[in-house]
């Protein structure tokens, strides 16, 4: 008698909410790459064309991104500016990042508040709760730097995304990973949960000096949190 081949899964549906939990989990590499299709096919006993409809979906709400022969990845695409951002990194420091993040998210935001639409505030509030979910600090920061980047981009202001993308690609170095950890303790993470959505309500009500001043005082406290870091202070 011959052995039954063994079915698998075709339910797309599924498969987006299974690769979502594992991305909200932060089941993921430390640099955000999502396991390959064969290996989400396997883990989930779900077919090929239903992962890739299920990532088409996923990629479509800008939750994931996908690099030619490099993989599928958390978050928005980055900006090519990796080279520049390698010149400037050695001169920086987290403090230079954060003087550069007050000079250009707070406008950011402003304009975010005059152009996103009642989608794109739903999309800040739930990348906003993914955040506060997070299971760990470095799922934490990729989760908050989406928001972050999201804001940006409907800012849609190309000479200030530029700049931003700049600075994001230079607060990305590794060699700061600790401070930020430390700058991030659970009280720390609940505290920004609630500036976020101080931001996100701003946002939602259309006022631009409202945005802008809460992302003002949300950047100002991680400052503050990440030069106490800096002297050696306890929370």
């Amino acid at each position: 008698m011959l052995e039954k081949t063994p079915v698998t899964n075709d339910n797309a549906s599924r498969a987006r909410a299974q690769i979502r939990d594992l991305i909200r989990n932060g089941d993921v590499a430390r640099d955000g790459k999502l396991p390959p299709e064969r290996d989400l096919c396997a883990r989930f006993d779900i077919s090929r064309r239903a992962v890739r409809r299920a990532l088409d979906s996923l990629e479509a709400e800008g939750l994931i991104w996908r690099h030619q022969g490099k993989g599928t990845f958390v978050g928005e695409r980055p900006d090519p500016k990796g080279h520049l951002a390698a010149a400037i990194a050695p001169q920086t420091d987290p403090m230079t990042v954060m003087e550069a993040r007050l000079a250009i998210e707070p406008e950011l935001a402003a304009l975010c508040a005059r152009r996103a639409t009642a989608d794109d505030v739903a999309r800040m509030r739930d990348l906003a709760s993914r955040t506060s979910q997070a299971a760990d600090r470095d799922a934490a920061e990729l989760w908050d730097g989406s928001l972050h980047r999201y804001i940006a981009r409907i800012a849609d202001n190309a000479i200030l995304h530029t700049a931003f993308s700049l600075i994001n690609e230079v607060r990305g170095e590794q060699r700061w990973q600790t401070e930020r950890e430390m700058a991030r303790s659970p009280a720390l993470r609940a505290e920004y949960d609630k500036q976020h959505a101080s931001i996100i309500d701003a946002i939602h009500l259309r006022d631009e000096d409202l945005a802008r001043q809460a992302m003002r005082a949300h950047l100002t406290e991680l400052r503050m949190n990440l030069e106490r870091v800096r002297k050696g202070g306890s929370e």
